[in-house]
């Protein structure tokens, strides 16, 4: 079983350069582009089940970031500022104006940084199991994990899978004999691949962000997407950057943990995007379902 979902055959890559980064960018579908950007240790194909749902009404852009797949960067460390501008030279490269930006974990943390940063750029920002900044439990595990990685500690690959998949989904899904079969595969391939360098410098960059000031005058719509079976980003995270920004809108899927919109229910999660993306757009986007219908 492959790490991530595969694309469907529609689906096209193409590799841009900007900044000094070379980036793999995968685009399908047609209508108002829609810019997804992945999490820590994640590719293009994490968005692929969202694609399948979602590029038959939306032009669906996704790509690798620094320290994932085929994108090559100057060497860390980064910052959030740096993922950034990655985003905002995918658009101008792209996408046709300003786009819709939606990003999960990391990816909504450049998310936020995005709309920031490049306002003219972003018509909605949707970060989702994000945070304003990271403390408690959360940055306590995440600088254990990349703390361990620097000791120069390898876990054994049959702790893998037993070991990340509780901070990615919820109990009742682990506990789902089909779904937990997809899920050792994977995350066991995943992370035993893993370059702990890579590791290390996109979480130290998830470590070192705070936007709370600067979210306080950003502009762009920002619809908070969280996740009621969260642990790496609780809904009280994600709840204080929709409370921060100007026109924030906080949403909580019931019954989701932190990935569930890959392999759990990602037809959830391209609802609730679907449902969002027109009210703020402010028409039917052609060929979309009316959720729940």
């Amino acid at each position: 079983m492959s790490v991530f979902p595969e694309f469907g055959p529609a689906a096209r890559s193409q590799t841009l350069s900007a900044g000094g980064v070379t980036m793999r960018v995968v685009i399908e579908g047609d209508g108002p582009d829609l810019v997804f950007i992945p999490g820590g240790d994640s590719t293009a194909e994490s968005y692929a089940h969202q694609f399948a749902h979602l590029a038959g009404r939306f032009r669906c852009i996704a790509y690798d970031p620094r320290g994932a797949g085929g994108t090559t960067a100057p060497p860390a460390p980064w910052t959030m500022q740096d993922f950034a501008a990655d985003c905002a030279a995918v658009i101008d490269a792209v996408c046709d104006g300003p786009a819709v930006v939606s990003g999960l974990s990391m990816g909504g943390l450049i998310t936020q940084q995005t709309a920031i940063d490049f306002p003219d750029k972003v018509r909605l920002a949707i970060p989702m199991g994000t945070a304003a900044y990271i403390d408690g439990f959360t940055r306590d595990w995440m600088q254990a994990e990349i703390d361990l990685r620097k000791a120069g500690v390898t876990l054994p690959d049959d702790f893998l899978a037993p070991h990340y998949a509780v901070y990615a989904f919820p109990a009742k899904a682990l506990h789902d004999p089909v779904l937990w079969a997809q899920v050792k595969a994977s995350y066991t391939e995943r992370f035993a691949g893993r370059d702990p360098k890579d590791l290390i410098d996109q979480w130290q960059a998830c470590l070192d962000f705070d936007c709370r000031d600067a979210l306080r005058t950003c502009e762009v719509p920002m619809h908070v997407i969280s996740f009621s079976e969260d642990v790496q980003t609780a809904p009280s995270m994600c709840k204080v950057v929709s409370d921060l920004a100007p026109n924030g809108v906080f949403h909580e899927l019931a019954g989701l943990g932190h990935v569930s919109m890959v392999r759990h229910r990602p037809d959830v999660v391209a609802a609730k995007l679907t449902e969002i993306i027109e009210s703020v757009l402010g028409a039917r986007v052609p060929g979309a379902r009316v959720p729940g219908a």
